[in-house]
């Protein structure tokens, strides 16, 4: 990897086997067992790279460009073949492109106040938008896996601190129909994460002290976890793929990684809870770290 070349982000792909790599120089994409470098598209190619989305294992991957110098605008999303070394398809924004998520069906591209969601691939065509509050982060995951009884997309909602859910299978989004939410903090929620079949979702604040796990069937906190007592930005939260445990990293230059299936494997006070302390006296802290 060239030193002099910013790393713009990481990210890893839906099974969690591979990464992309963004960087000024371009995007790099590596195997995770082993680690290898699978493939790279240089600057004379793609450009400065900003954000990258493969699908799955597939040929197919979303580059956003940015950095310095970029190729395209920030508001041009690119679909490339990298089997076939050309681009197969483009769509251009009003704004630029905080997000894009992939699915076998679908691409989802979030802006600063709107998430579109296109069909994919054949053909690519809007199936609707949704309103969003400011997200400049472009804070949104989409549950990966055809074979799930839902299609769920999580972002942030109209409300302080809420997260919002949407079925994609339920593409007639009629202006009356009530949005899907949980109210997840008090303040803006900083990350969030959402596991590969869609049942779970994970939520931090800007605040980075808790992470909250909800069923997103029926709304309800499942386990709240507490990554520290110190206020920290949460860079990324990921499920293991059988959903039984979680990750996150931060600004602190930690990782924590938490139990979710059996909480007893988590870290607790030893000192009796309630009293004084109340919930934090409750707490349950990593597992590991």
């Amino acid at each position: 990897m060239i030193r002099d070349k910013k790393v713009k982000s990481v990210r890893f792909n839906q099974d969690q086997g591979c990464f992309t790599c963004c960087m000024e120089s371009g995007v790099r994409i590596y195997n995770i067992e082993p680690l290898v470098e699978k493939l790279h598209y240089d600057i004379d190619v793609v450009g400065s790279v900003s954000k990258c989305e493969m699908l799955f294992r597939t040929n197919l991957i979303a580059v956003v460009s940015g950095g310095a110098p970029p190729r395209f605008a920030d508001n041009i999303l690119s679909i490339y073949d990298i089997s076939a070394k050309k681009k197969i398809l483009q769509v251009v924004f009003a704004s630029s492109i905080r997000a894009v998520r992939l699915r076998r069906d679908k691409i989802v591209v979030a802006l600063l106040n709107q998430i579109h969601v296109f069909s994919f691939p054949t053909p690519t065509q809007r199936l609707f938008t949704l309103e969003t509050r400011e997200n400049y982060k472009g804070l949104c995951e989409v549950s990966p896996l055809v074979s799930a009884e839902k299609q769920i997309l999580i972002f942030p909602g109209h409300k302080l601190g809420s997260l919002q859910l949407v079925d994609l299978c339920c593409t007639e989004i009629s202006i009356s129909s009530a949005p899907v939410w949980i109210a997840a903090h008090k303040a803006e929620i900083g990350c969030l994460a959402l596991n590969q079949q869609g049942t779970r979702a994970a939520t931090a604040s800007i605040k980075g002290t808790l992470i909250r796990v909800w069923d997103t069937a029926t709304k309800n906190l499942l386990v709240e976890l507490r990554r520290g007592t110190d206020p920290a930005t949460v860079y990324c939260i990921n499920f293991s793929r059988d959903s039984d445990y979680l990750c996150c990293s931060s600004d602190k230059g930690t990782v924590h990684i938490f139990a979710i299936k059996n909480t007893n494997l988590n870290k607790r006070m030893t000192l009796p809870s309630g009293g004084m302390l109340g919930k934090y006296g409750e707490s349950q802290w990593a597992l590991a770290n």
